[in-house]
């Protein structure tokens, strides 16, 4: 498993105890020093990615999660489960706002850790709406 990999699954798990605990963002770095300190050994060359990318994520938060609304249209961010969502939040800032990050490989890396965390159509689920995303990047 490559280290990027696993630096994106402490920002799943680091977004998914901030959205769990009620979203107190003035404790998500405390939250990410928690995970890095858990989860993280070995991965000190991708701390700066994780606490970029959490952080890159809550400042536009209002922004991902319209686009993940506008895709889902059938789906509330509230229904969406706590991993799916936190999940497409990583796809959609790596494929919107994240240019260092190749749009497949956004999408591919979002659909392995919906695999990993998520429920058995978590992976289906994912790869659909982060899809349609690409679809419209793509015409643009």
């Amino acid at each position: 498993m490559s280290q990027r990999h696993l630096a994106r699954s402490i920002v799943m798990q680091s977004l998914y105890q901030w959205d769990f605990k009620g979203k107190p963002t003035s404790a998500i770095l405390a939250i990410v020093a928690e995970q890095m300190a858990e989860f993280g050994m070995g991965l000190e060359k991708e701390e700066t990615y994780v606490v970029e990318t959490v952080n890159g994520i809550l400042d536009r938060i209002a922004d991902v999660d319209k686009k993940i609304t506008e895709h889902a249209p059938n789906w509330s961010i509230e229904q969406m489960s706590i991993v799916d969502r936190n999940i497409l939040r990583i796809g959609v800032y790596e494929l919107y706002f994240n240019k260092d990050i190749p749009a497949k490989v956004a999408i591919n890396e979002a659909i392995e850790i919906a695999k990993s965390y998520g429920g058995p159509s978590s992976g289906k689920f994912v790869n659909g709406i982060l899809g349609a995303m690409y679809k419209e990047i793509e015409k643009i």
